[in-house]
């Protein structure tokens, strides 16, 4: 699996590739702009993202409008629901209109209220099936 980690604070980046990292091949990108460059340069190459951690308070484009782009370049490519990738929602804001946008409105699989942890991450990506079976928390 390959995995885009998209947030402009370089700790919660490297957090969670550290605990993505014996999961999945992780790139990142430090906002929206060169997240939605990062994922269609993957899908033109074939090699599509599965996951997606997404911050929703960035600079130069925000996560809700990046991940509204990353759906459209996903429906371009002729994704379906069920193709596309997961995307999960990071932020502090706890239950703002941000967060509602971009689960409701921008199509985000799941939502981890920040500060994560290892526990919180783990069960997430259990829960979305993106680990292989037997897979310790």
């Amino acid at each position: 699996m390959r995995a885009l980690i998209v947030d402009d604070d370089f700790y919660s980046r490297s957090f969670l590739e550290y605990i993505l990292h014996p999961y999945a091949q992780c790139d990142a990108a430090v906002n929206g702009e060169d997240a939605i460059m990062v994922f269609q340069k993957a899908l033109e190459d074939g090699k599509p993202y599965g996951l997606v951690f997404m911050d929703l308070l960035m600079p130069v484009i925000d996560g809700p409008r990046a991940l509204k782009e990353i759906r459209e370049i996903e429906k371009d490519f002729g994704l379906t629901q069920d193709t596309c990738c997961k995307v999960v929602i990071t932020s502090v804001l706890e239950d703002g209109e941000d967060t509602h946008n971009a689960m409701y409105l921008g199509g985000a699989t799941s939502f981890l209220q920040k500060p994560v942890d290892e526990k919180s991450i783990m069960a997430e990506l259990h829960r979305l099936g993106c680990l292989p079976p037997g897979t310790e928390d």
